[in-house]
């Protein structure tokens, strides 16, 4: 069930997927942008993730988004939740953990721009079943997405995932590389060997313990 009154900037489009703008992107020039995962990535993994109290962000993650946000370099997360496709939990619960997520990373002086969150499942419930839907990782939908509403320069911009798919998504989006950190799902088996396989010509994926890391490997966050 969709809430009545939806946060600031939020909008849940047609396609079931959600689309939050919380900070404007100045200006109409294209900069790259830093895409995050959501859980395993800034917020510690747990199995459904749907209460507030269950959320705690990763250590380093809140530095990570502070210094991309000094940078002036966007932040965007992109999440696949098919918990909701799955009748698991709702967006009301989705709202109450991610407005726990802001608060803590506001705590520690940071803040994202958007967020796309995509509720679809091959075996979901309707009207969340759509099998390989474009926005569901690692189709590169939900990137794509947030190009179409801020001035994003694809070829410069990186991810931090968990997953395999969070990486082969920022490549098939047109990204210069990706990060995958051996948290939440990443250090199951085959994840680490999977996500390094989507190196290619013009995108590469380097290999971290944490999101905390990613300050030091991320071009566009280095000094």
């Amino acid at each position: 069930m969709i809430p009545a009154h939806l946060p600031f900037g939020a909008t849940i489009g047609e396609d079931g997927v959600w689309r939050q703008v919380l900070t404007r992107v100045p200006g109409t020039e294209p900069r790259p942008a830093l895409f995050l995962d959501r859980d395993g990535v800034i917020v510690e993994e747990v199995h459904y993730l749907h209460r507030a109290k269950d959320m705690k962000v990763v250590p380093g993650a809140a530095d990570v988004v502070r210094n991309a946000n000094r940078r002036g370099v966007p932040v965007i997360v992109v999440t696949n939740q098919a918990g909701i496709g799955r009748g698991k939990y709702g967006w009301k619960e989705f709202i109450e953990v991610q407005d726990a997520m802001l608060d803590e990373l506001a705590a520690g002086g940071a803040f994202v721009n958007a967020v796309y969150a995509c509720p679809h499942y091959g075996s979901g419930l309707e009207p969340y079943n759509a099998d390989n839907h474009p926005a569901r990782k690692p189709n590169p939908g939900m990137l794509l997405a947030a190009g179409e509403l801020m001035p994003i320069d694809f070829g410069g911009s990186w991810i931090v995932g968990d997953r395999a798919g969070d990486i082969e998504a920022a490549r098939r989006a047109g990204c210069a590389g990706g990060v995958h950190v051996a948290t939440g799902h990443g250090k199951d088996a085959g994840e680490r060997d999977a996500a390094m396989s989507q190196r290619a010509p013009g995108f590469d994926v380097v290999a971290a313990a944490a999101i905390e890391d990613a300050g030091g490997l991320i071009p566009l966050l280095k000094d």
